[in-house]
């Protein structure tokens, strides 16, 4: 069975693959000692253990993670997830479609704001 030092090793690769060095090894790295338990436990159980779970693959938990994050208004949250959902494969129509299927089921505030901050995210990509 897996230890900590594994779910850790697994969490960082995959924030590494999702987000590079700035948003993996630089934040653990700059973590205050009032941030760094959060950051361990961001790196193993959110990334090492869930994200690295087998049942769903990377591209359909980016797709998951920017619905529920467009539904409780969280847009800086959302603006790292759909940088990193493009690293996972998810495809600028995709989005699209995931933030109009959340403007049915989480209402048409929330979409419109995370069009907006999504819509900006990729044009910083080159991908709008």
């Amino acid at each position: 069975m897996p230890d900590d030092k594994d779910h850790f090793d697994a969490g960082i690769k995959i924030r590494r693959d999702m987000f590079g060095e700035a948003g993996s090894v630089k934040q653990i790295e700059a973590a205050t000692p009032f941030v760094a338990p959060f950051q361990d436990v961001l790196t193993r159980y959110c990334f090492g253990e869930v994200w690295d779970r087998p049942g769903l693959d990377r591209k359909t938990r980016s797709m998951l993670t920017i619905a529920m994050l467009a539904c409780l208004s969280r847009p800086v949250q959302l603006r790292t997830h759909v940088r990193g959902a493009i690293q996972n494969g998810v495809s600028v129509d995709e989005i699209r479609e995931v933030l109009l299927h959340v403007m049915i089921y989480g209402g048409v505030p929330a979409a419109s704001d995370s069009f907006n901050h999504a819509a900006e995210v990729l044009q910083e990509m080159g991908l709008d």
